[in-house]
This record gives C-alpha cells, sequence and structure tokens, in this order.
C-alpha cells in the first residue's frame, strides 16, 4: 500500500477530509484487490482498483474522476470479481474490451451510414442523376426525359419513386411500363422502357468511371433490374408516310405564300433538308457563315460525348426565309417565329404545320391523309432517293447513320458541294421543276 495511505473503510465524510495528494483506500481479502482514493490537486477525487498482475507488479486501474463512492465500489467490485474468477491481467483485457468495443461501435456506424445512404439512394434519386447526366453532356433529350419519368413514374408510382434503387426488383419496373402499354400507348411505354435501362446503365458505369456524375456514382448502383425488360411489341414500327411528289409540290405551294415569319420557317426547314427541329432551334448567329452560304448544327443524338459538328449549304431562298423569319433583326436565334428572341421548338413547327395539312385536307390534295414534321424529314430522304441521290450524301445532309468507324475516324471529306446539289435537287422537286440530278465526282479523300 502506498506511504501516506489512510486505514480503515472510505466513508464520505472521510474522503471529504482528505488533503491533496493524499490516498486511502476500503480493506480488502488477499487475492481480491481493493479500491482505492486519491484526492487530486483541483480538489476532485480520482478512484482505482488495485490488483497484483500476472507477475506480481503492482497494477492501479483507473475507475473514474467524480465518481460518487457508492459508484466507485461498484466498479470495484465488478473488477474484484472478474480478478478473483482468473482474469488475472484485468489492463490487457480491458483494454481487448474497448477495442472490441471501438470497432463495434465504428462498424455499427459505418453499417448506419450505409443503410442511409442507401435510403437516399431511391429510384427518384437515380433518375433525376440521370436527367443531370444527360444535361450535362448537352442531350437535346434532356428535357422531354425529364417529363416523361416524373410523369410516369415519380406521378404514377410515388412509393416507387421514393424506393432505394437497389430495392427495386425487374417486376417493380414491370409493372411501371405495362401501365402505359395496358392503356395501348405503346411507344410511350417503348420510351420509358427505355429511359429507365439507361438511367441504371449509366449508375452502373459511373462506378468505375472517373469522368461520370458524381451523384450516379455516389448511388453505388451495382445491377440494373431493368436490363431483362422485354421490348414493347408493336412500338417500334417503322412509320411509313412520305408525301408524294404531287403532294410535295402542293405543300411547297402553300407555304410560299403562308406570312412569315411562320411561312419562312416551314420553308426553311423544308429547303435546309428537313433537318432535326431541336438542333434547327439552337442555330444563333454565330452558327452562320455568311461566306461559305452555311449554317452549322451540332448533332449531339445517341451517345456522343460531343455532338457532331454538321454544315448544311443555304440556297437563296433559304437565305431569304432566314431573313424574313429575323423580321431585320439578325438574331441571336435563326431558327423563330420571334424575331430571334426564342427558337422555335418542335411544338411550335407542328402547330404551323398542322394549320397548312388541315387546308390540304380541306382541299383534296393529300392522297394518304396527314402527315408531321417527322413525315416531312421521311419525304426529303425519300424524294431525293428517287431523283437519283446517292445513300452516303443522303446520310450526310440530314446527319445520320454515321456512326460507323469509318466515317468516325476515316472520311474527312465536308460533302457541302454534293449536298448543296442534293438541296438544289430538292427545291427542283418542290417547286415542280424537273427532279434530275447530275452526278458529282467525288473528290479525292488524303
Amino acid at each position: 500500500m502506498a506511504a501516506g495511505t489512510k486505514q480503515g473503510i472510505l466513508t464520505a465524510r472521510g474522503i471529504a477530509s482528505m488533503k491533496a495528494g493524499e490516498w486511502a483506500a476500503d480493506p480488502a481479502s488477499r487475492g481480491s484487490g481493493r479500491l482505492q482514493a486519491r484526492k487530486l490537486a483541483n480538489g476532485e477525487l480520482a478512484f482505482y482498483y488495485r490488483y497484483a498482475g500476472p507477475g506480481g507488479e503492482r497494477v492501479r486501474l483507473p475507475l473514474g474522476i467524480g465518481l460518487s463512492l457508492a459508484e466507485a465500489r461498484t466498479r470495484a467490485a465488478e473488477l474484484s470479481r472478474r480478478y478473483q474468477n482468473g482474469e488475472r491481467d484485468l489492463r490487457h483485457a480491458l483494454l481487448t474490451e474497448q477495442r472490441e468495443a471501438e470497432r463495434e461501435r465504428l462498424n455499427a456506424s459505418a453499417a448506419e451510414a450505409a443503410e442511409a445512404a442507401r435510403a437516399r439512394a431511391t429510384l427518384g434519386a437515380l433518375l433525376d442523376a440521370y436527367v443531370a447526366e444527360l444535361r450535362r453532356a448537352g442531350k437535346s433529350s434532356a428535357r422531354s426525359v425529364e417529363r416523361c419519368l416524373r410523369l410516369h413514374v415519380e406521378t404514377a408510382w410515388p412509393k416507387l419513386w421514393t424506393t432505394p434503387a437497389s430495392d427495386v426488383s425487374d417486376d417493380d419496373l414491370l409493372a411501371v411500363v405495362a401501365r402505359l402499354a395496358e392503356q395501348d400507348k405503346l411507344r410511350e411505354a417503348a420510351k420509358l422502357r427505355a429511359y429507365l435501362r439507361a438511367a441504371y446503365a449509366a449508375a452502373v458505369r459511373a462506378r468505375q468511371n472517373a469522368r461520370a456524375l458524381p451523384a450516379l456514382r455516389d448511388l453505388k448502383i451495382a445491377h440494373n433490374p431493368a436490363r431483362d425488360l422485354a421490348p414493347i411489341e408493336g412500338a417500334a414500327e417503322a412509320r411509313e408516310r412520305a408525301l408524294s411528289v404531287a403532294e410535295l409540290r402542293g405543300y411547297w405551294k402553300r407555304i410560299r405564300v403562308l406570312p412569315d415569319p411562320d411561312g419562312a420557317l416551314l420553308r426553311f426547314h423544308l429547303l435546309t433538308g428537313g433537318q432535326r427541329v431541336e438542333q434547327l432551334a439552337r442555330l444563333t448567329t454565330e452558327d452562320i457563315d455568311q461566306d461559305a452560304h452555311t449554317v452549322r448544327l451540332r448533332d449531339g443524338k445517341g451517345r456522343r460525348r460531343l455532338p457532331r459538328l454538321h454544315d448544311v449549304p443555304l440556297l437563296p431562298e433559304a437565305q431569304a426565309a432566314l431573313q424574313a423569319m429575323q423580321g431585320g433583326s439578325m438574331g441571336p436565334f435563326l431558327f423563330t417565329v420571334t424575331g430571334g428572341a426564342s427558337g422555335a421548338v418542335y411544338a411550335t413547327v407542328q402547330h404551323r404545320l398542322r394549320s397548312i395539312v388541315e387546308a390540304m385536307m380541306e382541299a383534296g390534295e393529300l392522297e394518304k391523309g396527314p402527315f408531321t414534321v417527322g413525315d416531312l424529314r421521311r419525304t426529303v430522304e425519300t424524294r431525293l432517293a428517287a431523283a437519283g441521290v446517292s445513300l452516303d450524301v443522303r446520310a450526310q445532309l440530314q446527319s445520320h447513320g454515321l456512326g460507323g468507324i469509318q466515317a468516325r475516324h476515316y472520311d474527312r471529306h465536308d460533302y457541302l458541294m454534293e449536298k448543296r446539289a442534293a438541296l438544289e435537287a430538292l427545291h427542283r422537286v418542290a417547286t415542280g421543276s424537273t427532279a434530275s440530278v447530275t452526278p458529282i465526282k467525288r473528290r479525292a479523300k488524303k
């Protein structure tokens, strides 16, 4: 026992009268260890359990500071029981327990964090992150994809929207898509299926992609439950409507006299080869080359990270339509009905087209019923094919079917001369002139 240690049973009064640095201890039987107390310089009391270690050394284990005497005796009694039951190296045993308790605490904390992260990584969070990835990549489809997902998933299936994405099954997603299919909205069902598959696939790829959107990578999606959803039968049936030569000429006659800017809008769309409206809508004054008489479109369709630059020649009539749309202001948007304040989107074009179609229907000028903006794009391809324009030139003019290795890496010809000749042929067909095309000799590739 330490020198200067008070003898006798510890009492509250005795402890209170202790001086700074003084020790006191409870009496104890041999081999059981004992409770000790020491008065600190600040007046607080520190309690210890003292025992003989495995090698006979005296070991003093701290029990705590500021404990009541009863609390200290309870802790000392527990250690004494363990000591007498054979745990001779209590210090090592307590350290081991502390490490195990800390490990369990960390594991529990990690598990809680993982569960919280899983709870946040809902199907809605996944679909929102997918839309954000589309926007970051400059995809013009981002807005329509978001509308589809919010309408047909968030609104229609609110509980599923808040379900952890990793808990969503293929049966869950099948029900989402089937709801539209059962309403005979086959095309919309097919789009929704494609968006769900693409969203999960993007999140799975993001786990190993340092350039992926962090919001996608943080979801930690490991599998794609939408992968095995079967295609929607009947949704992918190709449309076949293409205007005949007579119908195309009737259409041209009407848009030629339609007041501007509406008439100019439709004439520019046709005379540039039926380009995709979403790409025309993004045209600004920076995209026009006055010397070369071309406009530059940016084709971001598909999985491209960077849009394909697509130069379209402007016939004199197309340039005149461009100026008519602008109303003399010239910008900033070129394809417009607002004097350049904004670009004309698909709904704007289709609305103007609908009045023309209705008038042609009433006049009996349509052989196979009404047509859409997409049908006009198909008409351009069909009429140019009939006029002898080659497949590769038509593909270059409308920027489709150019994803092969040859087109992406080896063919550096700009096709401007061929595209201009094709547009001139289209103009001749639409205006009633001969539609023959003089073959253009291809420039040798360097």
